[in-house]
Protein backbone atom coordinates (compact mmCIF):
# COMPACT_ATOMS: atom_id res chain seq x y z
CA UNK A 1 0.00 0.00 0.00
CA UNK A 2 1.00 3.36 -0.96
CA UNK A 3 1.96 5.56 2.03
CA UNK A 4 0.02 8.10 0.43
CA UNK A 5 -3.29 5.99 0.33
CA UNK A 6 -4.69 5.42 3.67
CA UNK A 7 -6.65 2.12 4.58
CA UNK A 8 -10.02 2.31 4.23
CA UNK A 9 -12.42 1.34 7.30
CA UNK A 10 -15.45 -0.58 7.30
CA UNK A 11 -17.59 -2.08 9.93
CA UNK A 12 -17.81 -5.97 8.11
CA UNK A 13 -15.82 -6.88 5.19
CA UNK A 14 -17.16 -9.94 3.09
CA UNK A 15 -15.02 -11.61 1.62
CA UNK A 16 -17.01 -13.68 -1.31
CA UNK A 17 -19.76 -12.22 -3.51
CA UNK A 18 -21.32 -15.45 -4.25
CA UNK A 19 -25.03 -16.22 -2.98
CA UNK A 20 -24.32 -16.36 1.24
CA UNK A 21 -21.73 -13.70 0.83
CA UNK A 22 -24.52 -11.59 -0.39
CA UNK A 23 -27.01 -12.93 1.78
CA UNK A 24 -25.14 -12.31 4.45
CA UNK A 25 -24.35 -9.04 3.57
CA UNK A 26 -27.62 -8.18 3.00
CA UNK A 27 -28.93 -9.40 6.31
CA UNK A 28 -26.45 -7.10 8.50
CA UNK A 29 -28.01 -4.34 6.65
CA UNK A 30 -31.25 -5.11 7.49
CA UNK A 31 -30.40 -5.55 10.91
CA UNK A 32 -28.14 -2.36 11.13
CA UNK A 33 -28.93 -0.57 8.20
CA UNK A 34 -26.31 2.05 9.05
CA UNK A 35 -23.25 -0.54 9.00
CA UNK A 36 -20.43 0.37 6.67
CA UNK A 37 -20.28 -2.97 4.99
CA UNK A 38 -17.86 -3.98 2.21
CA UNK A 39 -18.39 -7.25 -0.20
CA UNK A 40 -14.81 -8.35 -2.08
CA UNK A 41 -14.80 -10.87 -4.90
CA UNK A 42 -11.43 -12.36 -6.84
CA UNK A 43 -13.87 -12.58 -10.08
CA UNK A 44 -17.49 -10.56 -10.17
CA UNK A 45 -20.65 -11.07 -7.88
CA UNK A 46 -22.12 -15.29 -8.47
CA UNK A 47 -19.42 -16.61 -10.99
CA UNK A 48 -18.21 -18.99 -8.81
CA UNK A 49 -20.29 -21.86 -7.44
CA UNK A 50 -23.47 -19.81 -7.59
CA UNK A 51 -22.93 -19.89 -11.25
CA UNK A 52 -22.48 -23.32 -11.78
CA UNK A 53 -25.41 -24.53 -9.39
CA UNK A 54 -28.48 -26.31 -10.11
CA UNK A 55 -30.55 -24.12 -7.53
CA UNK A 56 -32.51 -26.33 -6.45
CA UNK A 57 -34.83 -26.58 -3.05
CA UNK A 58 -36.42 -28.92 -1.16
CA UNK A 59 -37.81 -28.92 2.32
CA UNK A 60 -35.51 -31.54 3.68
CA UNK A 61 -32.57 -31.90 6.19
CA UNK A 62 -30.54 -34.64 7.84
CA UNK A 63 -30.20 -33.50 11.24
CA UNK A 64 -32.54 -31.32 13.40
CA UNK A 65 -30.14 -27.97 12.53
CA UNK A 66 -30.46 -28.61 8.67
CA UNK A 67 -34.27 -29.20 8.93
CA UNK A 68 -34.91 -25.96 10.88
CA UNK A 69 -31.93 -24.25 8.57
CA UNK A 70 -33.98 -25.76 5.33
CA UNK A 71 -37.39 -24.17 7.09
CA UNK A 72 -36.19 -21.01 7.67
CA UNK A 73 -34.61 -20.62 3.98
CA UNK A 74 -37.77 -22.06 2.76
CA UNK A 75 -40.42 -19.01 4.62
CA UNK A 76 -37.26 -16.59 3.51
CA UNK A 77 -37.87 -17.50 -0.47
CA UNK A 78 -41.55 -17.64 -0.26
CA UNK A 79 -40.92 -13.97 1.22
CA UNK A 80 -39.13 -12.80 -1.25
CA UNK A 81 -40.90 -14.16 -4.46
CA UNK A 82 -44.07 -13.18 -2.92
CA UNK A 83 -42.36 -9.24 -2.26
CA UNK A 84 -41.07 -9.19 -5.68
CA UNK A 85 -42.47 -9.93 -9.14
CA UNK A 86 -39.76 -11.45 -11.49
CA UNK A 87 -37.12 -13.07 -9.10
CA UNK A 88 -35.61 -15.97 -11.28
CA UNK A 89 -37.01 -18.53 -8.71
CA UNK A 90 -39.74 -20.98 -10.06
CA UNK A 91 -41.95 -23.35 -8.23
CA UNK A 92 -42.67 -26.87 -9.02
CA UNK A 93 -43.66 -30.10 -8.06
CA UNK A 94 -41.60 -32.90 -6.47
CA UNK A 95 -41.86 -36.43 -6.60
CA UNK A 96 -39.40 -38.71 -4.07
CA UNK A 97 -38.44 -42.91 -5.62
CA UNK A 98 -36.51 -44.34 -2.46
CA UNK A 99 -37.28 -48.00 -0.71
CA UNK A 100 -39.99 -48.59 1.36
CA UNK A 101 -38.38 -50.03 4.06
CA UNK A 102 -36.96 -46.55 4.92
CA UNK A 103 -40.47 -44.66 4.57
CA UNK A 104 -40.45 -43.29 8.17
CA UNK A 105 -36.92 -42.05 7.83
CA UNK A 106 -37.71 -40.56 4.18
CA UNK A 107 -40.38 -39.02 6.79
CA UNK A 108 -37.98 -37.96 9.32
CA UNK A 109 -35.74 -36.38 7.21
CA UNK A 110 -38.87 -34.06 4.74
CA UNK A 111 -40.01 -31.58 7.08
CA UNK A 112 -44.00 -31.63 7.70
CA UNK A 113 -44.88 -28.89 5.39
CA UNK A 114 -43.75 -31.07 2.45
CA UNK A 115 -46.83 -32.96 2.86
CA UNK A 116 -45.54 -36.09 1.66
CA UNK A 117 -48.26 -38.53 0.17
CA UNK A 118 -47.60 -42.31 -1.34
CA UNK A 119 -48.38 -42.09 -5.24
CA UNK A 120 -48.67 -44.57 -7.71
CA UNK A 121 -45.86 -43.97 -10.21
CA UNK A 122 -43.91 -40.96 -11.23
CA UNK A 123 -45.21 -38.24 -13.41
CA UNK A 124 -44.26 -38.10 -17.50
CA UNK A 125 -43.87 -41.73 -17.54
CA UNK A 126 -40.23 -42.39 -18.41
CA UNK A 127 -38.69 -43.25 -15.08
CA UNK A 128 -39.01 -46.76 -14.22
CA UNK A 129 -39.64 -47.40 -10.04
CA UNK A 130 -37.63 -50.96 -8.63
CA UNK A 131 -40.36 -53.38 -7.17
CA UNK A 132 -39.00 -52.41 -3.79
CA UNK A 133 -39.32 -48.92 -3.98
CA UNK A 134 -42.22 -46.25 -3.60
CA UNK A 135 -43.12 -43.08 -4.44
CA UNK A 136 -44.05 -39.89 -2.86
CA UNK A 137 -45.05 -36.25 -4.17
CA UNK A 138 -44.46 -33.01 -2.01
CA UNK A 139 -44.83 -29.75 -2.19
CA UNK A 140 -42.16 -26.73 -1.24
CA UNK A 141 -39.64 -27.64 -3.76
CA UNK A 142 -38.06 -24.89 -6.45
CA UNK A 143 -35.36 -23.82 -8.33
CA UNK A 144 -33.47 -20.74 -9.28
CA UNK A 145 -30.72 -19.29 -11.75
CA UNK A 146 -28.81 -18.68 -8.82
CA UNK A 147 -26.32 -16.45 -10.54
CA UNK A 148 -28.77 -14.02 -11.61
CA UNK A 149 -30.45 -14.06 -7.89
CA UNK A 150 -27.43 -13.16 -6.65
CA UNK A 151 -26.99 -10.50 -8.83
CA UNK A 152 -29.74 -9.17 -8.75
CA UNK A 153 -29.84 -8.75 -5.02
CA UNK A 154 -26.09 -7.09 -5.23
CA UNK A 155 -27.73 -4.74 -7.70
CA UNK A 156 -30.07 -4.04 -4.91
CA UNK A 157 -27.47 -3.61 -2.08
CA UNK A 158 -25.02 -1.04 -4.01
CA UNK A 159 -25.22 2.44 -2.64
CA UNK A 160 -25.23 0.57 1.24
CA UNK A 161 -22.62 -1.61 0.33
CA UNK A 162 -19.30 -1.16 -1.45
CA UNK A 163 -18.62 -4.19 -3.44
CA UNK A 164 -14.86 -4.72 -4.86
CA UNK A 165 -15.13 -6.78 -7.98
CA UNK A 166 -11.99 -8.39 -9.02
CA UNK A 167 -10.09 -7.55 -6.02
CA UNK A 168 -8.01 -10.42 -4.32
CA UNK A 169 -7.43 -11.06 -1.11
CA UNK A 170 -3.96 -11.84 -0.33
CA UNK A 171 -3.83 -11.93 3.51
CA UNK A 172 -5.89 -11.95 6.53
CA UNK A 173 -4.40 -10.34 9.50
CA UNK A 174 -6.48 -9.59 12.98
CA UNK A 175 -6.09 -8.34 16.30
CA UNK A 176 -8.01 -7.42 19.56
CA UNK A 177 -9.63 -4.38 17.51
CA UNK A 178 -8.95 -5.04 13.57
CA UNK A 179 -9.21 -7.18 10.66
CA UNK A 180 -7.11 -6.19 7.76
CA UNK A 181 -7.51 -7.32 4.18
CA UNK A 182 -4.57 -7.12 2.42
CA UNK A 183 -5.57 -7.10 -1.64
CA UNK A 184 -4.02 -7.98 -4.56
CA UNK A 185 -4.42 -4.40 -5.68
CA UNK A 186 -1.98 -3.55 -3.04
CA UNK A 187 -4.35 -1.89 -0.90
CA UNK A 188 -5.34 -2.93 2.89
CA UNK A 189 -9.23 -2.53 4.22
CA UNK A 190 -9.20 -2.78 7.71
CA UNK A 191 -12.51 -4.11 9.19
CA UNK A 192 -14.26 -4.85 12.65
CA UNK A 193 -14.82 -7.98 11.87
CA UNK A 194 -14.72 -10.10 8.89
CA UNK A 195 -16.56 -12.87 7.01
CA UNK A 196 -15.26 -15.31 5.14
CA UNK A 197 -17.44 -17.03 2.47
CA UNK A 198 -15.12 -18.29 -0.06
CA UNK A 199 -17.55 -21.33 -1.48
CA UNK A 200 -15.01 -23.94 -2.65
CA UNK A 201 -11.98 -21.69 -2.34
CA UNK A 202 -11.01 -23.25 1.13
CA UNK A 203 -7.39 -23.27 0.12
CA UNK A 204 -6.38 -19.86 -0.26
CA UNK A 205 -3.33 -18.29 0.60
CA UNK A 206 -4.85 -15.61 2.56
CA UNK A 207 -6.94 -18.30 4.48
CA UNK A 208 -6.11 -21.42 4.14
CA UNK A 209 -4.04 -22.06 7.62
CA UNK A 210 -7.17 -20.28 9.11
CA UNK A 211 -10.08 -22.85 8.10
CA UNK A 212 -7.94 -25.37 7.98
CA UNK A 213 -9.18 -26.47 11.87
CA UNK A 214 -12.62 -26.45 10.68
CA UNK A 215 -12.24 -29.98 8.62
CA UNK A 216 -14.39 -28.68 5.70
CA UNK A 217 -13.08 -30.33 2.20
CA UNK A 218 -13.95 -29.81 -1.44
CA UNK A 219 -15.57 -32.09 -3.67
CA UNK A 220 -16.47 -32.37 -7.27
CA UNK A 221 -20.06 -31.48 -8.40
CA UNK A 222 -21.38 -33.38 -11.76
CA UNK A 223 -23.98 -32.89 -13.49
CA UNK A 224 -25.24 -34.14 -16.89
CA UNK A 225 -27.82 -31.72 -18.84
CA UNK A 226 -30.50 -33.99 -21.09
CA UNK A 227 -31.51 -32.75 -24.08
CA UNK A 228 -35.33 -33.17 -23.56
CA UNK A 229 -37.67 -30.14 -23.10
CA UNK A 230 -39.74 -30.20 -20.39
CA UNK A 231 -43.61 -30.12 -19.61
CA UNK A 232 -45.18 -26.95 -18.29
CA UNK A 233 -45.94 -29.57 -15.40
CA UNK A 234 -43.11 -31.78 -14.79
CA UNK A 235 -41.68 -32.00 -11.16
CA UNK A 236 -38.70 -32.36 -9.82
CA UNK A 237 -37.72 -36.30 -9.30
CA UNK A 238 -35.87 -37.19 -6.51
CA UNK A 239 -33.72 -40.16 -6.00
CA UNK A 240 -33.38 -40.63 -2.38
CA UNK A 241 -31.17 -43.35 -1.47
CA UNK A 242 -28.85 -42.25 -4.12
CA UNK A 243 -28.83 -38.49 -3.49
CA UNK A 244 -29.57 -37.50 -6.98
CA UNK A 245 -32.31 -35.62 -8.90
CA UNK A 246 -33.81 -34.66 -12.19
CA UNK A 247 -34.37 -31.09 -12.35
CA UNK A 248 -36.78 -29.93 -14.94
CA UNK A 249 -35.01 -26.34 -16.19
CA UNK A 250 -38.08 -24.92 -17.86
CA UNK A 251 -36.02 -22.00 -18.50
CA UNK A 252 -33.29 -23.28 -20.31
CA UNK A 253 -35.43 -25.93 -22.01
CA UNK A 254 -33.63 -29.13 -20.82
CA UNK A 255 -33.36 -31.31 -17.61
CA UNK A 256 -30.87 -31.46 -15.93
CA UNK A 257 -29.31 -34.30 -13.90
CA UNK A 258 -27.20 -34.58 -10.75
CA UNK A 259 -25.88 -37.43 -9.16
CA UNK A 260 -23.26 -38.02 -6.18
CA UNK A 261 -19.59 -37.58 -7.39
CA UNK A 262 -17.34 -39.15 -4.90
CA UNK A 263 -14.19 -36.88 -6.24
CA UNK A 264 -12.63 -35.25 -3.25
CA UNK A 265 -9.88 -32.24 -2.27
CA UNK A 266 -10.10 -30.84 -5.98
CA UNK A 267 -9.04 -27.62 -6.25
CA UNK A 268 -11.31 -24.63 -8.51
CA UNK A 269 -8.67 -23.22 -9.52
CA UNK A 270 -7.62 -26.24 -11.56
CA UNK A 271 -10.80 -28.18 -12.69
CA UNK A 272 -10.58 -28.02 -16.50
CA UNK A 273 -11.62 -29.93 -19.26
CA UNK A 274 -15.24 -30.48 -18.09
CA UNK A 275 -17.04 -33.44 -18.75
CA UNK A 276 -14.81 -36.75 -18.35
CA UNK A 277 -15.70 -40.46 -19.58
CA UNK A 278 -15.77 -41.38 -15.90
CA UNK A 279 -18.18 -39.12 -14.87
CA UNK A 280 -20.54 -40.02 -17.91
CA UNK A 281 -20.10 -43.65 -17.32
CA UNK A 282 -21.15 -43.23 -13.46
CA UNK A 283 -23.78 -41.26 -14.16
CA UNK A 284 -25.37 -43.16 -16.97
CA UNK A 285 -24.66 -46.32 -14.59
CA UNK A 286 -27.64 -44.42 -12.17
CA UNK A 287 -29.55 -42.70 -15.19
CA UNK A 288 -29.84 -45.88 -17.07
CA UNK A 289 -31.71 -48.12 -14.11
CA UNK A 290 -34.04 -45.29 -13.58
CA UNK A 291 -34.56 -43.51 -16.73
CA UNK A 292 -33.05 -45.45 -19.55
CA UNK A 293 -34.79 -43.38 -22.45
CA UNK A 294 -33.03 -39.98 -21.10
CA UNK A 295 -29.67 -41.90 -20.80
CA UNK A 296 -29.16 -41.58 -24.79
CA UNK A 297 -30.06 -37.87 -24.59
CA UNK A 298 -27.22 -36.76 -22.62
CA UNK A 299 -24.57 -35.12 -24.37
CA UNK A 300 -22.78 -32.24 -22.20
CA UNK A 301 -23.02 -30.93 -18.22
CA UNK A 302 -21.55 -29.03 -15.85
CA UNK A 303 -18.33 -29.74 -13.44
CA UNK A 304 -17.26 -27.80 -10.91
CA UNK A 305 -17.04 -28.61 -7.66
CA UNK A 306 -18.28 -27.29 -3.36
CA UNK A 307 -17.17 -27.32 0.16
CA UNK A 308 -18.56 -29.78 2.50
CA UNK A 309 -18.56 -29.82 6.15
CA UNK A 310 -17.21 -32.84 8.52
CA UNK A 311 -20.60 -33.53 9.64
CA UNK A 312 -22.95 -33.11 7.09
CA UNK A 313 -24.11 -29.33 8.32
CA UNK A 314 -22.98 -25.98 6.99
CA UNK A 315 -20.35 -24.77 9.05
CA UNK A 316 -21.02 -21.06 10.42
CA UNK A 317 -18.27 -20.37 13.10
CA UNK A 318 -16.04 -17.67 14.24
CA UNK A 319 -12.50 -19.13 13.59
CA UNK A 320 -10.03 -19.99 16.72
CA UNK A 321 -6.95 -18.06 15.18
CA UNK A 322 -8.65 -15.24 14.18
CA UNK A 323 -11.92 -14.00 16.51
CA UNK A 324 -13.07 -11.40 14.42
CA UNK A 325 -13.46 -13.66 11.42
CA UNK A 326 -16.18 -15.60 10.86
CA UNK A 327 -16.45 -18.22 8.56
CA UNK A 328 -19.80 -19.47 6.78
CA UNK A 329 -19.92 -22.07 4.07
CA UNK A 330 -19.23 -26.00 3.43
CA UNK A 331 -23.01 -26.38 2.95
CA UNK A 332 -22.53 -29.78 1.45
CA UNK A 333 -24.02 -28.65 -1.92
CA UNK A 334 -26.65 -27.13 -0.19
CA UNK A 335 -25.41 -23.34 -0.64
CA UNK A 336 -28.55 -21.38 -2.41
CA UNK A 337 -31.07 -24.03 -0.59
CA UNK A 338 -29.96 -22.84 2.69
CA UNK A 339 -28.64 -19.55 2.19
CA UNK A 340 -31.00 -17.17 4.10
CA UNK A 341 -30.13 -19.43 7.32
CA UNK A 342 -26.60 -19.39 6.85
CA UNK A 343 -26.72 -16.19 6.12
CA UNK A 344 -28.80 -15.03 9.92
CA UNK A 345 -26.62 -17.65 12.08
CA UNK A 346 -23.02 -15.49 10.34
CA UNK A 347 -25.27 -12.22 10.99
CA UNK A 348 -26.16 -13.44 14.47
CA UNK A 349 -22.16 -13.72 15.21
CA UNK A 350 -21.19 -10.56 13.44
CA UNK A 351 -24.25 -8.34 14.53
CA UNK A 352 -25.23 -10.10 18.46
CA UNK A 353 -26.73 -7.24 19.58
CA UNK A 354 -29.24 -7.88 17.28
CA UNK A 355 -29.42 -11.36 16.82
CA UNK A 356 -32.75 -13.33 16.35
CA UNK A 357 -34.26 -16.73 15.82
CA UNK A 358 -36.01 -18.22 12.89
CA UNK A 359 -39.94 -16.61 12.55
CA UNK A 360 -38.77 -13.34 14.18
CA UNK A 361 -37.53 -11.87 11.80
CA UNK A 362 -38.50 -8.23 9.97
CA UNK A 363 -39.48 -7.79 6.87
CA UNK A 364 -36.53 -8.54 4.63
CA UNK A 365 -36.99 -5.74 2.01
Amino acid sequence: MSATTPAKTVDVAVVGAGIIGVMTAREILRRDPGARVAVLDQDAVGSGASRRSAGLHFPRGATERVRRMSEYSQDHYAKLTAERSGLPIHTLGMTLVADDAGEAQLRRTYLPGARLSRVGSVPGGFVRVPAEYGVWEGEGCQYADVHALTGLLARELRGRAAFHEGVQVTAVESDEDTVALRLGTGRTLLARQALLAPGPWLAAPAWKDLVAPLGARVKKVVALHIEQQPREDDHAIVFHDEDAFLLPLHERGHWLFSYTCQEWDVDPDTLGGGLSDAHLRDALALLERYAPELAGLCTSGRVFCDAYGPDGEPVVSRLPQAGRVVFAGAANGSGYRLAPAIAAEAADLLCPVTRQEPGQEEDQT
